[in-house]
């Protein structure tokens, strides 16, 4: 069983940055690939961005490449989402995710198992 925990969301201008934390328990994290997902208020919950679960690749959706940056500390059984230059549409509720032990990176969102609770980023224009 894996429990995790956002932090760092917040209102920001566009432009701005914001740096999101997601706290994790259990065993398995540092073997276990991490995705960040967001949804905006009547929309889809969609993929933002993974990393594998020994850090050394990353994937991201292509309305975010070059602005966000996935990072995890296994020390600290944290994942990081680094957030620069948000946009408006950037607005939603962040979701990390985890996947079981040794699974590569998915974009989908049943492929993972285990969600955290959530945490509102909304970007003022």
């Amino acid at each position: 069983q894996v429990q995790l925990v956002e932090s760092g969301g917040g209102l920001v201008q566009t432009g701005g940055s914001l740096r999101l934390s997601c706290a994790a328990s259990g065993r398995t994290f540092s073997r276990s690939t991490m995705g960040w997902f967001r949804q905006a208020p009547g929309k889809e919950r969609e993929f933002v961005g993974a990393i594998n679960w020994s850090g050394d690749s990353t994937t991201y959706t292509d309305s975010v490449k070059g602005r966000f940056t996935i990072t995890r500390d296994n020390a600290r059984n944290t994942v990081y989402l680094q957030m620069n230059n948000l946009k408006a549409e950037d607005t939603a509720i962040y979701y990390c995710a985890a996947r079981r032990a040794l699974m590569e990176i998915t974009t989908r969102r049943t492929g993972y198992d285990w969600w955290g609770q959530g945490t509102q980023v909304t970007v003022s224009s």
